[in-house]
């Protein structure tokens, strides 16, 4: 399809930015809402209602979130009214004033939680089993939606794994490496680096194509089925201290790693992996970036933000 209205919740946040440029590329034509006047406050209610009937969008991508799982442990009552009871009000905002608008819910691989410990690369039918309160808010979301198809949702839900590029804050693990790195290259700090557990490995994509898998779900919604799952997933697994290794060869200086116990952790899945082949056969998509594009985007980011 080629819709005439996006709305993108969320659209102020790091994926936001990534993906209402991917957004302008795909259809142009497309008026695009979630910006300045149009942007919602999800959790309220009575205005998401009044703002999804005066905009009718034919698509909207659900991204608004508390992401960071360290802050939505700080604040839980926040995070159940965002990530929970907000795309509760965006769904049945949708029911009621845009019924034939598509809904894209923008999940986690999170939700698979201690599923992850098989060590398998999982697909969308391994089960359900949060670990941590952000996740659990995201798949406690997934099953308030699934539960809205019946009457007449569109949706589709998405679960990308760890994502990251330029504009990603530090409470996120690739990010914060970059950050000292620049720093430190700077001189604005020692030429160390603090580290936490560098063992667990994780499936890291690019901003940037994930966004084109947003995208290239739009293009291909009305195809799928009813409340389709997707992983959004490399199908490879690096551990974060190979992160850190490849970001350290970077660098224009030489820079030691130092163990920063507040950032060490029990390491409750040591491999979590997946499998996106739904995706490549359902959208025609594949990871088109490699790691190390990603992690010079992201550290050339960093240093910008640096002499800035």
């Amino acid at each position: 399809m080629s819709p005439a209205r996006i709305f993108v919740t969320g659209a102020e946040g790091f994926v936001g930015g990534h993906l209402l440029a991917a957004l302008r590329q795909a259809f142009p034509a497309a008026v695009l809402l979630g910006m300045d006047e149009t942007r919602l406050d999800v959790t309220d209610r009575a205005a998401t209602f009044a703002g999804i009937a005066r905009h009718a969008p034919d698509v909207c991508i659900h991204l608004a979130a508390i992401s960071a799982i360290a802050m939505a442990a700080a604040d839980p009552a926040r995070a159940w009214n965002v990530n929970l009871f907000g795309a509760i009000n965006v769904a049945e905002a949708i029911l009621a004033g845009a019924p034939d608008c598509r809904l894209l819910f923008v999940s986690t691989a999170e939700v698979y939680g201690g599923t992850f410990r098989a060590g398998a690369a999982l697909d969308e039918t391994a089960p359900l089993a949060p670990m941590n309160l952000y996740a659990a808010t995201k798949a406690a979301a997934e099953m308030a939606l699934a539960a809205l198809v019946p009457g007449g949702l569109r949706l589709v839900r998405l679960r990308p794994f760890n994502h990251t590029g330029p504009g990603q804050t530090e409470a996120f693990v690739v990010p914060a490496f970059a950050a000292q790195i620049a720093r430190a290259e700077a001189g604005l700090q020692p030429p160390v680096i603090a580290v936490g557990a560098l063992t667990p490995e994780r499936d890291f994509l690019d901003v940037r194509d994930v966004c084109a898998a947003y995208v290239a779900c739009i293009e291909c919604f009305d195809a799928l089925a009813a409340n389709a799952v997707l992983n959004i997933a490399s199908g490879t697994a690096v551990s974060i201290g190979s992160v850190l290794e490849r970001l350290l060869g970077l660098a224009t200086r030489r820079i030691e790693t130092a163990v920063d116990p507040a950032r060490l952790r029990p390491v409750e899945i040591a491999r979590a992996l997946g499998n996106a082949s739904d995706a490549a056969r359902r959208l025609g998509w594949r990871p088109r970036f490699t790691l190390n594009e990603t992690l010079q985007a992201v550290l050339d980011d960093a240093r910008r933000t640096v002499v800035a």
